[in-house]
């Protein structure tokens, strides 16, 4: 059994994906399909790499992930396949694919004339990744490259005794994701988002009282701040980009 999974900013409003999903059942028809999200904020590439950067890891070796955030989608960006850690990787050269680092294996993989320019997602990725749930060879899909863009997300730097990081995701629940990771604080110390005083790390939500603010470490594994029982982005008015210090 292969799995294929989709990360996308196409939404489920309209038909895009089901396309997607239809390719790829036709090309391979045996693949578990696993839907990651598709609801990226259109063309937040930063988004979609955050998301597969901690998602990647949790599924089987041959796994086939299909991410299509792509707002130079026709254009002379190229198509972009990548294997490492006995997995497989399609997306565009917009650096969504920069977590994985130069160390892994890149191609370019053509786009043929029949594709429509607006819609590789369906015409290009998908068969690709068909290709490769159906015991393909990857390095039948186009040829080395050694350049692909790379744009890592963010890390924190030290300024003086402080860490200073940043929010690199805001989830559905209003809570800011930082890319600090708590063992690079001192015990104790008080975490500061954009300028407001958090407190230190707390275990869980339950550890103040409802409407008030917390930092904890989260299921990522880096330091978060939430608001219990509310949105710390709405109380806060900060996004991706804030300013983490501790």
């Amino acid at each position: 059994m292969t799995i294929v999974t989709l990360l996308s900013d196409f939404g489920t409003v309209d038909s895009y994906v089901a396309e997607m999903r239809g390719v790829l059942s036709t090309y391979a028809p045996k693949a578990t399909l696993v839907d990651i999200t598709h609801d990226v904020s259109p063309g937040d590439v930063r988004a979609a790499q955050y998301i597969l950067s901690r998602t990647w890891m949790f599924f089987p070796e041959g796994t086939i992930y299909v991410a299509v955030v792509d707002a130079g989608v026709g254009t002379e960006r190229r198509v972009l396949g990548a294997t490492r850690f006995g997995r497989y990787f399609l997306a565009p050269d917009n650096g969504l694919l920069s977590f994985l680092s130069l160390n892994a294996t890149f191609i370019s993989i053509p786009v043929l004339p029949e594709a429509a320019p607006t819609f590789h997602g369906r015409d290009v990725f998908a068969p690709a990744a068909g290709v490769l749930a159906n015991g393909g060879s990857f390095e039948s899909l186009g040829s080395a490259i050694t350049d692909p863009l790379y744009l890592p997300l963010p890390i924190p730097k030290t300024d003086g005794d402080a860490v200073v990081g940043e929010v690199l995701h805001v989830d559905r629940f209003g809570t800011l994701v930082s890319n600090i990771a708590p063992n690079a604080l001192k015990p104790g110390a008080s975490i500061q988002v954009g300028g407001v005083d958090v407190g230190p790390l707390r275990r869980t939500f339950a550890d103040v009282a409802a409407g008030a603010l917390l930092a904890f470490t989260g299921s990522g594994g880096t330091v978060e701040i939430a608001v219990r029982d509310g949105s710390a982005t709405r109380m806060l008015g900060l996004g991706v980009g804030a300013e983490v210090r501790a």
